[in-house]
């Protein structure tokens, strides 16, 4: 089944409607497309997506519990003993990184935001080892507030639709919120990710048993026959957290 779309020669309206089918598409493929980090405010959502960096989401929900139960304010880790801390991350990786970020992030916390996880973007990339991926997290899921999360899959497969070019995170975030209604901004990064994990996968995407084939000016880059592309789904939650 060929792509039913040529992305270099596509207008921007085309493109637009196109995207936003996608999204909508995505919905009903991924209904349950959410954030696989556990968290219960702000600040923890904050700290687990720091953590989150060259780890597995499974991993970090196996630490945080012990994290949580120990540092449950800004001023907790602005004062955390650096040695301990460590310890408490070190099965995250980059541990010495991240408790470095997570005393500066206490600190800034508690000296310019009195304590509390500020709501705007850019106040969050001002904090110690935010960028604007954790911020548009943080933003979206603790605040209700859209932003568009670039990681590796959104990056992938923002490409792969055709709806851009550009491999700088920023600059596929721009393209992307200039297609996709602000409001859907948060859930398309979840259905996309979602959907890279399950389908689209980097080396050998199952395109053959994607429901958003003729929407895809990259099909065929993975088997196109049902039977073969079926058995590179990966279809539980727990699949995809370990493969994560």
């Amino acid at each position: 089944m060929p792509a039913a779309v040529d992305a270099a020669t596509e207008t921007p309206l085309a493109r637009t409607r196109r995207a936003r089918r996608i999204v909508r598409l995505l919905g009903e493929i991924h209904p349950d497309a959410r954030i696989a980090l556990h968290f219960d405010n702000a600040l923890e959502l904050l700290v687990a997506t720091v953590l989150s960096a060259q780890c597995t989401d499974k991993k970090v929900n196996e630490v945080t519990p012990g994290v949580f139960g120990r540092y449950r304010t800004a001023a907790d880790y602005a004062g955390a003993d650096r040695a301990e801390l460590e310890e408490t991350l070190r099965p995250t990786g980059f541990f010495r990184a991240k408790a470095n970020s997570l005393i500066g992030i206490g600190t800034a916390l508690t000296e310019r935001f009195g304590g509390e996880v500020p709501r705007s973007l850019a106040e969050l990339v001002t904090l110690p080892g935010v960028g604007r991926k954790t911020a548009n997290v943080v933003l979206g899921h603790a605040f209700d507030t859209p932003g568009i999360t670039v990681d590796t899959h959104v990056g992938r497969l923002s490409r792969r639709f055709g709806l851009t070019e550009q491999t700088d995170p920023v600059r596929v975030e721009a393209d992307l919120a200039a297609l996709i209604e602000r409001r859907d901004w948060t859930v398309a990064s979840d259905r996309m990710i979602f959907h890279g994990r399950r389908y689209c996968h980097a080396r050998r995407p199952a395109c053959g048993a994607c429901a958003l084939a003729r929407l895809c000016p990259s099909f065929g880059l993975g088997p196109t026959e049902a039977e073969p592309a079926a058995r590179l789904v990966r279809g539980t939650q727990g699949d995809i957290e370990a493969l994560q």
